[in-house]
């Protein structure tokens, strides 16, 4: 990966590691909203939410845009696609390094007493 693409890497997952964020995710990728409904769904500020918010634009997993006095807010995707391919590329380089442990385990002479 190059460094622009470890940067993308590092707000994505920084963007998903929260539970709040998560879950504004899980909301907008089922649907738009306003930024004003979503700071209903939770028990915190609306300010607070708006950074929620911001961290997930910023990352690129939500796109806003105004639609007069509304900040409406979208899950992207393809951002989505890319954390996936990126999770999907980190289990192939894991599952490679179990089957050659167990080919290693298979191969090890067997002692016996």
């Amino acid at each position: 990966m190059s460094e622009t693409d470890e940067d993308r890497a590092d707000a994505l997952f920084h963007a998903l590691s929260d539970r709040t964020r998560r879950d504004i995710m899980r909301r907008v990728l089922a649907g738009e909203h306003s930024v004003s409904a979503l700071a209903a769904k939770y028990d915190m500020s609306f300010a607070a939410v708006q950074k929620h918010v911001a961290v997930l634009q910023k990352s690129g997993l939500l796109v806003k845009r105004r639609s007069g006095r509304e900040q409406l807010a979208t899950g992207d995707v393809e951002a989505v696609r890319a954390v996936s391919s990126m999770l999907a590329e980190l289990e192939q380089l894991w599952r490679g390094r179990i089957a050659r442990i167990d080919e290693l385990i298979a191969t090890e002479p067997q002692w016996k007493d």
